[in-house]
């Protein structure tokens, strides 16, 4: 299909779609001899070649002339970025597309599909994305359909996308990837060199010049290496202290066990000492616990000293990354380099002395990526705060490290799932599809991607991903039992709430009054089995304030077996009973449906406005990072009423309830009360 005669080539004013195809894929996989031939064939200027049109592969021509435009407005915001790549699993399938009326389903890196019997099919799409570092705006640059990849091929797709962004006036200061071990090729094809001690954490774009660019892996994927490194090597040790991973595990699997002491004087129930399973791995209030389980006496945290100060570095670390804690939203001003600096040099120093229990470096071992990752991270920001011109023309206070994350990519990728409408690995036409309607309802706005509305608080940040929590070690090495609920409360379940007004009636108001609170407790501790987000689990408990200050471990109040929940819980469950009782007959064969229990949500909402505020203990913390309708605050409420809804609703069924012993005992009511559904629990 290429023209042998060199002078054919010459003469061409404008070139075929197979020319233009040999030349992308030659210039993406073998940039050398690309720029070999150009000597000697006039083949294209490499940053034409990888055009979009429509919901076709390539970069999107329409989201750099938007980009322009906004440039061209004196739109400060857009002054400066940060590229983002990742890459997304495909299903290997040929498909036919009934609008292009083509076969899809092939590989395709922005000059269209090969027109060829030995065509391949494309097993993944690498999206790339441009982040505002000043203001929160993302745009999706395009993706690449390809059935492999290597380092230096995305090192040349972020080269041209870093071209295309500074063609249209953008200056790229940092590029983030995932900590893999194809992301480290792809650091070392752009130039970076990752050595604790030769580290360069900048590359030279164009090749050569004088403009650098600094280099970033993804502080959740490193947390996660070195989560797994722990776990692996049992116990490390540094500069005279040593860290435990079993006392990680025994923290997360530390049962609820009572506390000697009594209740204050007229207050029914004790307290327990509960674990908060929602805490993140590394953060200060692990390290809290362990040292305060340690006053405590308990045995298995006597020697957990190194423990608590390795999660403790780690967490100013992650503090620094997330731009939380001590350093605001600012890790970068002037004032906090000094201690920003002699943190990153006291994790230098452990990284570099880790060694396991037979004395060999992890900074050497194959468990190494993690920790070279957070180092690299470290010279990157200490970098940019002190070197790049760019950052001393914005306004300190809006600077967001946020931006140096795969948040907002991997935010747009969950969108890009649920539109591709199910779970698994999507095909290429449907992948297609679903980012063409995305990228037409890109504003490229300073606001956070939509939302799912069933979106949950700790899907808003990976930094609550799930892996990173005391109750993902739990599962791993203690699987869930089936719940136990104390046989002298046998409407802890709320089974025994009244459905119909005659047996609202006969029911004893002292009961029924128990029965609410108790369903409130057993919603609560639904709710804690799957939240990832530390305060907000600790705000679903009537807790003692008094005794711990961090809320990683939770002195709460239980009742006959059961947790007593916090006054918002109790009032928001005890609004939907309201609104049920009201609006819908429990357990009708037509009132079973979504759209109902949407509409009793709905009400639910409407009886809650302009009550007083819940969750007053919250009031910083639930409106933390982007301003959406699905924050911490309204999720907890949404999540709290659905949860009892359908606890009333579809009764005891859905409950997987397990008495310990015997059948269960049914306290008497006034008059002959039957409760339906009470057979199908196990006995």
């Amino acid at each position: 299909d290429l023209p042998r005669e060199l002078h054919s080539w010459r003469q061409m004013a404008d070139y075929s779609p197979e020319m233009r195809q040999f030349a992308c894929l030659l210039h993406l996989y073998h940039i050398k001899a690309y720029d070999y031939l150009r000597k000697i064939l006039p083949l294209p200027h490499p940053y034409s070649l990888t055009k979009q049109v429509l919901a076709a592969a390539g970069f999107s021509s329409d989201i750099f002339l938007r980009l322009r435009e906004k440039v061209e407005r004196g739109d400060q915001a857009c002054r400066c970025c940060a590229v983002l790549v990742q890459d997304v699993s495909l299903q290997k399938q040929q498909e036919w597309d009934p609008r292009t009326k083509q076969l899809s389903g092939f590989v395709d890196l922005g000059a269209g599909i090969l027109d060829a019997d030995e065509a391949p099919l494309a097993s993944e799409a690498i999206v790339l994305m441009a982040v505002g570092i000043s203001s929160p705006w993302t745009a999706p640059l395009g993706y690449f359909l390809v059935n492999s990849t290597s380092g230096p091929f995305l090192a040349q797709l972020l080269r041209q996308a870093i071209h295309k962004l500074n063609s249209v006036g953008i200056v790229v200061l940092a590029v983030t990837s995932g900590a893999f071990a194809r992301s480290a090729e792809t650091a070392r094809a752009l130039g970076i060199r990752i050595d604790p001690k030769r580290t360069r954490c900048t590359f030279q774009h164009p090749p050569g010049s004088a403009r650098s660019i600094a280099f970033f892996f993804d502080v959740p994927h490193a947390l996660l290496l070195i989560r797994n490194a722990l776990q692996c090597f049992h116990k490390v040790e540094w500069l005279g202290d040593t860290m435990w991973w079993q006392h990680v595990v025994e923290l997360a699997a530390l049962g609820e066990q009572k506390v000697l002491e009594p209740c204050r004087a007229g207050s029914k129930g004790s307290y327990h000492l509960k674990v908060n399973l929602g805490t993140l791995l590394f953060s200060e209030g692990v390290s809290e616990a362990l040292e305060h389980l340690q006053k405590l006496g308990l045995a298995s945290f006597q020697s957990c000293s190194g423990t608590a100060k390795f999660v403790r570095l780690m967490s100013s670390l992650c503090d620094v990354f997330y731009g939380r804690g001590p350093y605001g939203r600012e890790p970068l001003l002037a004032g906090n380099y000094t201690k920003i600096s002699n943190l990153f040099d006291e994790a230098r120093s452990c990284f570099v002395n880790l060694t396991d229990s037979v004395g060999r470096y992890i900074i050497k071992s194959k468990r190494k990526l993690g920790f070279l990752s957070l180092l690299l991270n470290a010279e990157s920001l200490k970098w940019l705060s002190s070197n790049h011109t760019c950052l001393k023309g914005t306004p300190s206070q809006h600077l967001h490290t946020r931006a140096f994350s795969l948040d907002p990519l991997e935010q747009f990728l969950r969108a890009l799932q649920q539109a591709c409408g199910g779970s698994g690995s999507p095909t290429c036409a449907v992948f297609q599809a679903a980012y063409h309607k995305l990228l037409a309802s890109c504003s490229l706005a300073p606001s956070p991607p939509a939302s799912s509305a069933n979106a949950s608080p700790w899907d808003l940040s990976l930094s609550q991903r799930r892996a990173l929590t005391l109750g993902s070690i739990r599962a791993q090495y203690h699987p869930a039992p089936g719940r136990i609920l104390a046989p002298e409360y046998p409407y802890s379940a709320g089974l025994l709430l009244p459905s119909t007004a005659l047996s609202n009636a006969l029911t004893d108001l002292s009961l029924y009054a128990q029965s609410l609170t108790c369903t409130a407790g057993w919603v609560a501790e639904q709710l804690a089995l799957d939240l990832q987000c530390e305060p907000c689990l600790a705000s679903l408990f009537e807790a003692d304030e008094s005794r711990l200050r961090c809320r990683s471990v939770l002195y709460i109040k239980k009742l006959g077996g059961l947790s007593l929940p916090s006054a918002s819980v109790h009032h928001i469950t005890s609004i939907s009973e309201q609104v049920l009782n009201q609006y819908g007959k429990v357990g009708g064969a037509n009132n079973n449906t979504k759209l109902w229990h949407m509409c009793l949500e709905q009400k639910v909402f409407q009886e809650l406005l302009g009550e007083s505020p819940l969750f007053p203990t919250l009031t910083k913390h639930l409106f933390e990072g982007e301003l959406s309708i699905n924050n911490h605050y309204t999720v907890l409420v949404k999540e709290i009423t659905r949860c009892y809804l359908n606890v009333r609703t579809h009764s005891a069924q859905h409950l997987n309830l397990k008495y310990p012993c015997g059948r269960h005992r049914l306290k008497r009511l006034k008059g002959k009360h039957l409760f339906p559904s009470l057979g199908s629990c196990q006995s």
